[in-house]
């Protein structure tokens, strides 16, 4: 009778312990599944460079950019695309935010390209090789606000760059990075805190608009410390 008492108590221990692992194991699911829940019920559109950010690395022993890359449609090897002003993607003034796709006017019409952040009179580059077969007005009646369209027929895409002070013609070639002109602020037309930035508009063979971040996107990438001494 004791012996079987005795194998009776450690096996009730033992039932106690892996109650006790499966208890523990249940906890720290529901710790880690919290978040998960929170990310998915979250809202459903993410800007790209919050998610960007969210990837900064963080080691202490190096240092890191953020820069933007254009990608390579020919697949020889070379970007075939640039972000015009190098800065990041405007976001949320008085006015709405750069996203691709963003409501204008009360969500009567969408954002039909991607707002990249100028500083007014820095220079801004050609995002794409080819063309300039136009320099127009951005708006009706406004003569001070303008833009360079550029087209680059082998690679079936065209881009435009509004609000900038050209300082190309038409029927000139241009290779992707050059110096195009530089940025016109929009203090005037927009007072009241509308964010100085140039409208990128990248179209298709079809002349249908994409989303510019598409095609430039940003990423960390390390920068090579000069050593010591």
């Amino acid at each position: 009778m004791e012996a079987t008492s005795s194998e009776d108590a450690r096996r009730a221990k033992r039932r106690l312990a892996q109650a006790a692992v499966v208890l523990l194991a249940v906890a720290g699911t529901a710790a880690l599944a919290a978040p998960m829940v929170q990310r998915v019920n979250g809202p459903a559109k993410i800007s790209a460079e919050r998610l960007v950010a969210a990837a900064r690395p963080t080691s202490p022993e190096q240092a890191w950019r953020l820069v933007w890359r254009g990608a390579d449609v020919d697949h020889d090897g070379q970007a075939d695309f640039a972000n015009p002003t190098g800065h990041g993607i405007r976001k949320t003034d008085v006015y709405g935010c750069g996203d691709f796709g963003a409501p204008r006017d009360g969500g009567e019409r969408r954002h039909e390209g991607v707002d990249f952040i100028a500083d007014a009179g820095q220079r801004l580059v050609a995002p794409i090789s080819g063309y300039v077969t136009k320099i127009g007005f951005a708006y009706p009646g406004d003569n001070d606000l303008k833009f360079v369209e550029i087209d680059n027929p082998a690679l079936h895409y065209a881009a435009r760059v509004f609000y900038i002070d050209p300082q190309v013609k038409v029927g000139q070639a241009v290779h992707l990075g050059q110096p195009i002109g530089v940025h016109h602020t929009l203090e005037a037309k927009y007072p009241g805190g509308m964010t100085d930035h140039v409208h990128l508009e990248i179209l298709n063979t079809h002349g249908a608009r994409i989303d510019a971040t598409r095609v430039i996107t940003a990423r960390y990438e390390p920068v090579r410390l000069s050593s010591a001494g």
